[in-house]
């Protein structure tokens, strides 16, 4: 039994790993999580999520926390198989918040969402239809196209309609621009995403698309600086100042992500106080138009065009739900330099949690 500075502390169980291509990232992120999460204000549970789908109680990483030990290495989700349910709803008597940390497919889609909901717990982050439309690069395209949110030249494909990759790739050459970015619709990290340059690699690219999704997203290329602005809140969100990325690959891959490490980041991004504020409300826009909640970080590029050829401004490049959250990733980043500390955005996403289940709860 919890003693009474125990059931002082709200029970935070943090999920990570998963089944979907951004594992590793996942258990990344909640490394850092839960060295930086306050001892004193949370019972920490880590939950761990294997490749196949089994949840384990990640007993030696508990037993390191009860003793005030740092978790040593990346965790890796073993230990205790668990029920979820068993496990979300042990202790009634206290306040449970469950933190999601689950990139991509099953964790970022609305599916671990949807369970929650069911199991009636307070967790960080967006509900179901805003998890499952952002999930769906196609579908949020689709919603904010509809809302007059400017973006670049697209087209969608939905594997078994008939129309082969071969099909595919000649409408693409013909409907928009090279090159040409070929993208799984619900996958993040970069994970399947190929630049093609030219005509000759378009099939092959939507062929490996297709490893990983049956929808896909083809793109334009569009020249412009690719510039991220965090999201946090429920009702009333607020924008952090924008940050920009300088891919050090030809494009901001999974590599340049997670491996090379030569991506650099400007933050804040170098832009006039007048487009900082309107790439900051549109990120707002975003996230109101998406349903988010909790936190989102919106990703832009910025056009400004030469004197030879006009620019289109902003355009939104895509929304990530639960995007990366360690240390030294972009959305905690943009916060720490917007004047809230990775610990403080912890308090912050559990806060908001717990204020949208009680909101939620109340409505018949």
């Amino acid at each position: 039994m919890p003693s009474a500075s125990d059931s002082d502390r709200i029970r935070l169980i943090v999920l990570f790993g998963g089944i979907s291509a951004e594992h590793d990232v996942s258990c990344t992120s909640a490394t850092h999580l839960l060295a930086a999460a306050n001892h004193e204000a949370y019972d920490l549970v880590p939950i761990g999520i294997t490749r196949d789908g089994q949840w384990v109680r990640h007993d030696v990483a508990l037993e390191a926390l009860a003793g005030g030990r740092p978790i040593e290495g990346t965790l890796t989700p073993t230990g205790t198989p668990v029920n979820p349910l068993e496990i979300i709803g042990a202790e009634p008597d206290r306040v449970t918040v469950v933190l999601p940390l689950l990139h991509g497919p099953h964790g970022e889609d609305g599916t671990v969402q949807g369970m929650l909901e069911l199991a009636g717990v307070p967790y960080v982050g967006s509900g179901v239809l805003g998890s499952a439309v952002c999930m769906d690069k196609a579908m949020a395209k689709t919603v904010t196209a509809q809302a007059g949110i400017p973006q670049g030249n697209w087209i969608a494909y939905y594997d078994g309609t008939g129309e082969t990759p071969e099909q595919l790739a000649e409408r693409a050459a013909a409907e928009l621009t090279f090159p040409i970015f070929v993208k799984p619709a619900n996958m993040g990290s970069s994970v399947g995403v190929s630049k093609v340059p030219d005509a000759a690699g378009l099939t092959m690219a939507i062929k490996d698309a297709l490893q990983y999704d049956e929808v896909l997203v083809l793109e334009s290329g569009i020249t412009g600086r690719e510039i991220e602005v965090a999201v946090l809140g429920d009702l009333e969100p607020e924008a952090s100042v924008p940050g920009e990325i300088i891919p050090g690959a030809d494009f901001y891959d999974y590599e340049d992500k997670y491996i090379s490490g030569g991506a650099q980041l400007r933050i804040p991004a170098d832009l006039p106080a007048e487009q900082i504020a309107e790439v900051r409300e549109l990120a707002v826009r975003v996230f109101r138009t998406l349903r988010c909640s909790g936190l989102a970080r919106i990703d832009f590029f910025y056009d400004a065009g030469t004197a030879e050829r006009p620019g289109a401004g902003w355009l939104l490049n895509e929304p990530n739900t639960l995007p990366g959250f360690t240390p030294y990733s972009m959305y905690p980043k943009l916060w720490e330099a917007t004047g809230v500390s990775y610990s403080d955005l912890i308090d912050r996403l559990v806060e908001i949690a717990i204020r949208r289940h009680a909101r939620r709860a109340a409505i018949r």
